[in-house]
């Protein structure tokens, strides 16, 4: 049996990490049986890897190994490309076609990102693994295929199967034996060592001294999250390793190569993903200050209204509540502003009403005030607050505060005012 070192040579992996070795043990000793076997883990951690040691300590080495990307197959053809397809079987079919479980018959066929599959297509593969049968697509005709399946998966088949897009028997089947590779991140020193053979590897690649990491460096790379694992590492070390004059790299360096991942991407402090419930907050908060607005502006509204059906002789005794409401709770403030209002009604066109229409409600120009000293309602909006900020030399809270309305609402008026 060829020991986990020879295999570390021949395909280059690095890295002494247990759960690596444990892995790369287990694919050399089912290699040579036709077990079914499913490679789980992260995108970037090297599963491509296990299906090549499989196939090449078997004794179907010398047949045909066939690797194929479920997910990058639209679902229209996957069917096709695995089992082929006979002469106008579809639009487009201009001969018949063999498809990878018959062309790798006595071979190996590894099914990368196999969570991918149309469950139409999973019915098919279940066949293959049950007897070594499937059928053409257009065909009637049954062939048989003697092939070993290594499949592969970054998705969450526990997951997948509940949410009933993988069949439980089809995972069964797959994973008789299953093997999963660790993330990059449980890793802890192969991650330097990966990151000194890339270095290597790309100064060799572009004539130039390799990239070193300082004791800083060396710690942030291995506090890092590493969500792409391996591709992530080594696109990295690329990008430094072409980028930077200095090939002596420090953490503050290595930092701005590093995307700010959500969570706990880095050892820095960073925003972390914002919970649900956070979004929830803010939609109650801005919801309220909305109903608020549309409360205030029924109000002014109602005033309005007193005002046209009763003039401002009685609406200090009748609306006092509503003019607190609006304006704030200050006494002194309602009795130096509210003798700005209309002397009387004698100088208003009344106009019909309807309670129901009351958000509808708006003048005409039948309705203007004809007095020419009356002011109207905004020209009294406008003087008060004028008054206001002159007593509190411009300040926008005290003023907010004294007439009862929120800073943004002030800042909304000053700003519709020109003030």
């Amino acid at each position: 049996m060829e020991s986990i070192q020879n295999i570390k040579q021949r395909l280059e992996i690095i890295g002494n990490d247990p759960q690596l070795n444990r892995a790369l043990e287990k694919a050399i000793r089912v290699a040579p049986t036709d077990i079914s076997v499913l490679v789980t883990g992260e995108s970037g951690v090297g599963k491509e890897n296990i299906p090549k040691i499989i196939h090449s300590l078997s004794h179907r080495k010398h047949g045909k190994y066939i690797a194929v990307n479920c997910g990058a197959i639209p679902e229209g053809t996957i069917d096709s490309e695995l089992f082929g397809h006979e002469k106008g079987a579809f639009t487009g079919a201009t001969s018949t076609r063999e498809g990878y479980f018959g062309v790798a018959d006595g071979g190996t066929i590894f099914l990368d990102e196999v969570g991918e599959l149309p469950l139409t297509t999973q019915v098919r593969l279940l066949r293959v693994l049950e007897n070594g049968e499937f059928i053409k697509v257009g065909s009637s005709q049954v062939q048989k295929t003697n092939v070993r399946i290594v499949a592969a998966t970054n998705v969450k088949m526990a997951e997948a199967i509940q949410k009933g897009k993988f069949r439980e028997d089809l995972y069964y089947r797959l994973s008789t034996v299953e093997i999963s590779l660790p993330p990059l991140r449980e890793r802890g020193m192969d991650i330097h060592l990966l990151f000194r053979k890339f270095a290597s590897d790309f100064a060799h690649k572009y004539n130039m001294p390799p990239v070193r990491l300082d004791e800083s460096a060396v710690a942030l790379l291995l506090k890092y999250n590493w969500s792409g694992n391996i591709r992530q590492l080594k696109n990295v070390t690329e990008q430094l390793s072409v980028l930077e004059t200095n090939r002596d790299i420090s953490a503050e360096t290595l930092i701005s190569y590093l995307p700010q991942q959500t969570g706990s991407g880095l050892p820095t402090v960073v925003g972390g993903k914002k919970d649900e419930s956070d979004f929830s907050t803010e939609r109650e908060i801005l919801y309220k200050i909305l109903f608020d607005m549309k409360a205030d502006l029924n109000d002014l509204k109602k005033l309005t209204l007193d005002l046209i059906k009763n003039g401002s002789a009685n609406v200090k005794e009748e609306s006092e509540g509503l003019l607190k409401k609006i304006y704030g709770q200050k006494e002194e403030f309602l009795r130096d502003n509210v003798s700005l209002l209309p002397a009387s009604s004698s100088s208003v066109t009344p106009v019909m009403y309807d309670e129901k229409e009351e958000e509808e409600f708006h003048y005409t120009e039948a309705d203007e005030v004809e007095d020419k000293e009356s002011m109207s309602l905004h020209e009294k909006e406008l003087e008060l607050i004028k008054k206001s900020l002159e007593r509190n030399k411009g300040k926008r809270k005290a003023t907010a505060d004294e007439l009862g309305i929120s800073e943004r609402t002030l800042y909304r008026k000053i700003k519709q005012y020109d003030l």
